[in-house]
């Protein structure tokens, strides 16, 4: 019997909360509120926020059931694997795989982004090439290569300091977007008259609100990051459905204070007609001048950063349980020996942000469009598990399954709106593209791996994945 490698329990409920939290307002919350006005309108953009919170509370009820049951890294992986076999366990890791890895250098990129608004003679400097349309610069790929790299050295340190500074890093986020999202509205420069009309006049109302509430799995995609951390919790996992609840509510009410923001300071449909390099940034410096601005880039920052620390661990964490089930490599289940930490799957994470941003922001759009679909069939395998955990000592009760069943629902429904024809978040030509190229990745690597997952035996499998 092979020995299990084990994560040491360290993780505090706050640092775990500020995990979720910080994952889910990255910086989309203040770089996308522009394209949720043309889509949906101010009221349209936040009723779809708001339903898509809704719909994360439902699926996050299973999440609280499989946590509370299997509190080991991986999560939905293990999920996936304890409901349905080792082959839907691979689908399932491979997508949230692809959705993980794409989010970390997506949020570094934001940072070059960032500092091109406020400093654009330090950083829209050294250009190097054009990438579909998008100007890449050296001055912005160095500072998404530090960020990445400061991360990455402060994940190998060990788990615990990683929760301080998301500690830390979340509660200067919080008070900066309470600062802009009602000192903005409340602006001089602020009126209700420039909320109307409170639809796009481009779809119809429905419409719109669908298009927001399909990418709902992207933009709350981050409370799922808690059960991969599951594995080092220091405290009961049954708190995990509260933390994961907390965490969505203050999400959805920091998105609509943000589209409150950008949509209250001028005409908002002349706003997004001037197709502004920052929407949000245009707003908050019409309203509260360079003071405002200063904070507003101050929270984009530790969004960044909360979202690079977050998803750093969860995809380390992924990749570790996927190798600990001898699906990948067993270099990526190497554990350090003094800080206790999967210091090769950091690395690895490590390793690949640090090449995608010289491929150029649109590029990579291109792939976290799809990472949603990704995220969708992760929720879904976790209703599903929910719904069908029969174990008498699992104590999932009859609600529960009730719950499951309507987030499984849900989930379909997410992955419908994106890949349905003519619905309102169908993918465009170039995310279907990144999805056939990593399908056909995926299968090629199965390919090469399927011979020793087979040759695992399902108790050892069992005892592997699920700590039985």
């Amino acid at each position: 019997m092979t020995t299990r490698p084990e994560l040491s329990r360290v993780l505090k409920p706050l640092e775990v909360g500020a995990l979720a939290l910080g994952c889910i307002i990255g910086f989309g919350c203040f770089v996308l509120p522009g394209d949720f006005l043309s889509d949906a309108g101010p009221l349209g953009a936040m009723l779809g926020v708001g339903l898509g919170g809704l719909a994360m509370l439902v699926i996050t009820r299973s999440y609280g059931v499989m946590v509370r049951n299997f509190p080991v890294a991986g999560a939905e992986f293990a999920y996936a694997y304890q409901t349905a076999g080792r082959y839907h366990a691979y689908l399932c890791g491979w997508f949230l795989a692809l959705g993980y890895l794409s989010i970390v250098p997506l949020n570094a990129t934001a940072l070059g982004m960032l500092g091109k608004f406020v400093a654009p003679q330090l950083f829209a400097r050294g250009y190097l090439y054009t990438v579909a349309g998008f100007d890449v610069f050296a001055g912005e790929v160095l500072l998404a290569s530090a960020a990445i790299g400061g991360i990455a050295f402060l994940q190998t340190r060990g788990a615990h300091d990683v929760g301080r500074l998301q500690v830390g890093l979340t509660a200067v986020l919080v008070g900066a977007v309470l600062l802009i999202g009602i000192g903005t509205p409340l602006s001089a420069t602020a009126s209700v008259d420039n909320l109307t009309p409170v639809f796009s006049l481009e779809r119809a109302p429905l419409a719109g609100v669908l298009a927001m509430l399909a990418i709902a799995p992207f933009l709350y995609v981050g409370f799922d990051t808690l059960p991969q951390a599951a594995e080092e919790f220091d405290f009961a996992p049954r708190q995990g459905f509260r933390l994961m609840a907390w965490s969505i509510g203050a999400g959805a009410v920091m998105y609509a204070l943000m589209i409150l923001a950008t949509a209250s300071v001028s005409p908002w449909q002349t706003l997004v007609s001037s197709a502004p390099l920052w929407a949000t940034g245009d707003a908050v410096r019409t309203s509260l001048g360079t003071p405002g601005l200063a904070i507003l880039a101050l929270s984009v920052t530790m969004a960044v950063f909360t979202g690079i620390n977050g998803f750093f661990m969860a995809s380390s964490r992924l990749l570790f349980g996927m190798a600990r089930a001898r699906l990948l490599p067993l270099w990526f289940a190497q554990i350090h020996p003094t800080h206790h930490t999967p210091v090769n799957a950091v690395l690895f994470v490590g390793t690949v942000s640090l090449v995608a941003p010289w491929f150029g922001r649109e590029v990579i759009v291109w792939v976290v469009d799809m990472a949603a679909l990704g995220t969708a069939f992760g929720y879904g395998y976790t209703c599903l598990a929910a719904a069908r955990l029969r174990d008498g000592a699992s104590s999932v009760t009859q609600a529960d399954r009730g719950w499951a069943w309507a987030g499984l629902l849900l989930s379909v429904g997410f992955v419908l709106l994106l890949t349905v024809p003519a619905m309102p978040g169908f993918m465009g030509a170039p995310s279907w593209a990144a999805l056939a190229a990593w399908l056909a990745l995926g299968l090629l690597f199965f390919l090469v791996r399927a011979a020793s997952y087979r040759e695992v035996t399902s108790d050892e499998l069992d005892r592997l994945i699920l700590r039985r």
